[in-house]
């Protein structure tokens, strides 16, 4: 029997199941039911076909991680719409250039940012403009609480499951973001895979500390809704809260960035309550966390980790290193640092140049490439763009852009990006095996590994590190000391030969390193961005 995979159906069931369940707890403490939270997506839906919002049509939403967002995003999905988030920390110049280039209709911004939207407003292609509290807002917004409150019923349009229903724009880091299509196909296959492996039940209760925008918050807007459980919101990030509101809520299941996962360590030193009535999953996500921290939230806080990794283009998510067969008490920690197995009908492969599978040795290195349902449909306006994307070392298969080996179990391991891998001398250094390395010393509270310019070896290993002690004018440890300490941990040639300490290091919303900022200041006087040894 054939049935088209719809996302509007994850609220439906929601709404049909759980109606009288709570939902959500909002940020200023309101608790919200299944149908409360319906009754105000369908006003927003209604809302939007008032002032002209068609199937097809964009509707973008610039939100940080309140209930709005979430009503907002089913409220344009329900009516068609293809759902837009926007990256909060963006500058109004990005948001000029996404708003246009997706040919956004209507938009719904949180209070706090609406501002960045009016500097550009005249700029841009949309002609809706909603948001939560108009008298913070200067410009002719409307409220989304009294749309809600005023609409009549929406008429639902007949949809098919290849039909675009997000655009989610990358970060943009090595140029203009570039929109990630998604169908309701790709993004319910997405969710019923973050299901599966992330061990969702309708007893779960999710804090949203991941961003929403960053890929519908890793598909959990879709997956947490569908399967009944609650959202706990959050307006920014506080590690005392976090803690806090975890034994509060009984909070089940939360996403923390690496960055994220420092914080709360950080704050942990003190000695804290870390967990209520119910286990606690963690899920984190790219490169993994130093087996210190793994076995610190683990071990100390007594929490799950889950360590998966993906892209915005993949869903995001397509594998994770929870390998319960494969684990044992003495790799236990190794395998969680791993990005590990595919997800269920996901196609991981390593690829050398000619698109040929690399050994499964756990040394050679490759390309990670990927084919699965959850894989976006194209970039939007950008059919060059797509095209290298799936076809530049193998055909039909995404490119993930990472270096990784994998092993005789078919785990993968990132070792590096294409563009930040070392060569010195030839010789093929990744620098996340350095910076593990840097990690170990006690005066190291972060540390990000990059190739430098080198006369003699056309690169080096250079490593930017924030001190444990937060002064890089008085780091508490030398460069020398740092240098040698990399020596006795790492073959000779893999040691760290120049450092720069720094106050921080420069991320994305999603607290993944800017390495390229990096490469990028370190390789301003070159002719070009790689040695030449």
């Amino acid at each position: 029997m054939y049935r088209p995979l719809l996302v509007t159906e994850f609220l439906d069931r929601a709404r049909r199941h759980y109606g009288d369940q709570e939902a959500v707890l909002a940020t200023d403490g309101t608790r919200y039911t299944y149908d409360d939270l319906g009754k105000r997506a369908d006003g927003f839906s209604a809302a939007l076909q008032e002032r002209g919002i068609e199937k097809g049509d964009r509707v973008a939403v610039l939100d940080p991680n309140t209930h709005y967002h979430l009503e907002a995003a089913y409220g344009s999905m329900q009516v068609g719409a293809v759902h837009t988030p926007l990256n909060y920390r963006l500058t109004p110049d990005d948001f000029a250039y996404i708003l246009t280039d997706a040919g956004v209709d209507a938009i719904y911004a949180d209070f706090a940012y609406a501002e960045k939207i009016e500097a550009v407003r005249d700029e841009v292609p949309t002609e809706t403009f909603i948001t939560n509290d108009t008298s913070a807002v200067d410009g002719d917004w409307e409220s989304f609480d009294d749309l809600v409150a005023d609409a009549d019923e929406y008429d639902r349009p007949e949809m098919a499951e290849d039909d675009i229903i997000t655009i989610n724009y990358t970060s943009g880091t090595t140029g203009d973001p570039k929109g990630v299509s998604r169908t309701h196909r790709c993004e319910t296959i997405h969710a019923y895979l973050v299901v599966a492996h992330q061990h969702l039940t309708d007893a779960d209760t999710y804090l949203w500390t991941l961003p929403m925008f960053h890929a519908n918050g890793w598909g959990h807007i879709f997956a947490v809704t569908g399967i009944g459980a609650r959202h706990v919101y959050t307006r920014g990030i506080d590690a005392e809260w976090i803690f806090e509101t975890v034994v509060a809520e009984d909070v089940s299941y939360l996403c923390a960035a690496p960055t994220v996962l420092n914080m709360l360590l950080d704050y942990y030193q003190g000695g804290v309550e870390t967990r209520g009535d119910v286990p606690v999953r963690c899920a984190t996500a790219g490169s993994a966390p130093p087996e210190a921290t793994i076995r610190t939230v683990e071990e100390d806080f007594g929490w799950e980790l889950l360590h998966v990794y993906g892209a915005t283009e993949t869903g995001p998510l397509v594998t994770t290193s929870d390998a319960q067969r494969l684990l044992t008490d003495d790799n236990r920690f190794s395998i969680k640092k791993r990005q590990g197995l595919g997800w269920l009908g996901t196609e991981i492969r390593v690829v050398d140049e000619d698109g040929n599978d690399v050994p499964r040795d756990d040394d050679t290195l490759g390309e990670v490439v990927v084919r699965g349902n959850q894989v976006m449909e194209r970039y939007w306006n950008k059919p060059e763009a797509t095209e290298e994307a799936f076809n530049a070392r193998v055909e039909g298969y995404y490119h993930m852009g990472d270096i990784a080996t994998v092993d005789e179990h078919g785990m993968i391991s990132i070792q590096d990006r294409k563009k930040d891998i070392i060569i010195s001398g030839g010789e093929n250094i990744s620098s996340i095996e350095v910076e593990d390395a840097l990690y170990e010393h006690e005066a190291v509270a972060a540390a990000a590994v990059i190739p430098a310019p080198s006369d003699t070896y056309g690169e080096t290993v250079k490593a930017f590190v924030v001190p444990a002690n937060g002064d890089p004018e008085d780091p508490g440890v030398t460069a020398e000391e740092l240098e040698q300490f990399t020596g006795e941990k790492l073959a000779s040639y893999k040691k760290v030969r120049r450092v720069e300490f720094v106050s921080e290091l420069p991320t994305t919303a999603t607290g993944k390193v800017q390495k390229y900022e990096l490469r990028k200041r370190e390789w301003e006087d070159e002719e070009r961005m790689v040695g030449q040894g």
